[in-house]
């Protein structure tokens, strides 16, 4: 017997297939896109350096500056998505970073090229959330996992276009060129998504947004609409969940992020002598293990509810564990081996940042997803933002030491271990209890549709113990 795609006005969960597959295919093809122009930098900071005559410090502005944007638009931007759908965020986002990508080919100066990556970051910011939005709109909730991560993989298969793509291009047409071109792939994906693209299925649409708060039929005009934005801020960070994911995304995602972003290529060529193009590989290897082990990851937490905190804290241990190695190797420099090694786990920690949206989603409702997703986004890249510039600010105070600059990886790392098991009792117990309540909402009967306004859990939710 089928759900029925509503009752009494609360939506059944998704039934996926293969429209929604192609669907949420075309939003997840705009992240990608969104990634290639997000990391585009990462293989072109020493021609960058070259070309506007800048130091590590202002080098290190323009990633700065892109998260900076990214990060202080997340929960702007989860409102929006909460607010006016998927597809008209998702549109302009691509319109941002098309135009921010093609003004950075086209900047004749340092601070013009800062104002073409501060818009690039802020449609890059619009791309993530609304891409976890079509996920949780179109798909059963069980797949939530595998999906945030199979999005994540997507967006390094664009890293890895970057890398292996748009590195040999730069330095074969020059600047202009590559990056003007690569800016009509932002074209390319924004015609099937205005075409093509849908909020969600037929009939599985998200509750009205209730009179008075700020909705278009409501009577409380501006007022009623900072009542809507104050109400969903307030809300989602009051849930254990939703601060819990904040930590783990903050905790995880930032060593790659950053060594990827731009400080890999120059730690690999200038502290470390290789050549580019040996570095560019190691830089693929990251890309490459992380989309290797993004679907296990996802498969793991989609079924085994339990092991997400040992995966996040494992990762984190890793990391550590391996940069440290690097750093106090004897000598001025660490053996190959070594540095792949490194690369080989620095991949870990995408697959790992992707677990905290698997606690802030079944800790809000389904119109609160978008603003929770965004509370939860912004950790890791705050981390990354505190790192790009401290990395530089230290690099230039003592002459390029890459040993010392790069030790603030293991300061913020301890800080979000501290919050995560700090917040993890609560968050969990929270989570076992609303479990508890969702489940028998969703025996077999006349309509199985869920009476609970919570995203459902997978069967494994709520055996994880505080």
């Amino acid at each position: 017997m089928s759900a029925s795609p509503a009752r009494a006005g609360i939506p059944a969960d998704p039934p996926g297939g293969a429209r929604a597959v192609a669907v949420w295919g075309i939003g997840v093809a705009v992240y990608f896109v969104a990634v290639i122009f997000r990391t585009s930098l990462g293989v072109a900071g020493l021609d960058a350096a070259d070309r506007f005559h800048v130091n590590a410090s202002a080098l290190a502005t323009f990633s700065l500056l892109q998260l900076l944007v990214y990060a202080g638009m997340q929960i702007p931007v989860g409102l929006m998505v909460d607010r006016l759908g998927t597809k008209k965020v998702l549109t302009l986002g691509a319109v941002l970073f098309t135009v921010g990508q093609l003004g950075f080919a086209l900047s004749p100066s340092y601070g013009m090229a800062l104002a073409a990556r501060a818009l690039l970051g802020c449609g890059d910011a619009m791309t993530f959330i609304s891409v976890l939005r079509l996920g949780t709109r179109w798909f059963p909730a069980r797949r939530g996992p595998l999906m945030a991560q199979l999005a994540g993989l997507v967006g390094m298969a664009g890293n890895l276009v970057s890398t292996l793509v748009l590195a040999p291009v730069l330095h074969g047409v020059g600047w202009t060129a590559a990056f003007a071109g690569s800016a009509v792939a932002g074209l390319v994906v924004l015609v099937p998504l205005v075409l093509f693209l849908r909020d969600h299925p037929e009939g599985y649409g998200p509750a009205p947004v209730p009179r008075g708060s700020g909705g278009s039929g409501g009577s409380g005009g501006s007022a009623g609409a900072g009542g809507f934005v104050r109400r969903q801020i307030r809300e989602s960070w009051a849930e254990p969940g939703t601060r819990l994911g904040l930590w783990v995304h903050f905790t995880t995602q930032f060593p790659a992020m950053v060594f990827l972003l731009l400080w890999g290529m120059p730690f690999l060529v200038e502290a470390q002598g290789l050549s580019r193009t040996t570095a560019g590989g190691l830089l693929t290897l990251v890309v490459a293990s992380n989309m290797a082990l993004g679907l296990a990851y996802g498969q793991i937490v989609g079924r085994r509810q339990s092991a997400r905190i040992p995966l996040a804290l494992g990762t984190v241990a890793l990391t550590a564990l391996l940069w440290a190695a690097v750093l106090v190797y004897p000598g001025d420099r660490a053996p190959m081996w070594l540095l792949v090694a490194l690369c080989l786990v620095l991949g870990t920690c995408g697959p790992a940042s992707m677990i905290g949206f698997d606690f802030a989603r079944p800790a809000n409702p389904a119109e609160r997803q978008g603003t929770a997703s965004g509370i939860t986004n912004m950790g890791g890249f705050i981390a990354s933002m505190t790192t790009l510039l401290t990395v530089g600010v230290l690099l230039d105070a003592t002459g390029d030491n890459y040993r010392i600059a790069f030790s603030t990886v293991f300061v913020l790392e301890a800080v979000g271990v501290i919050s995560i098991l700090r917040l993890r009792p609560l968050a969990l117990a929270r989570e076992a209890d609303r479990s508890r309540v969702a489940i028998p909402a969703q025996e077999p009967g006349p309509d199985p549709a869920p009476v609970s306004r919570v995203c459902p859990l997978p069967e494994t939710a709520g055996r994880e113990g505080p």
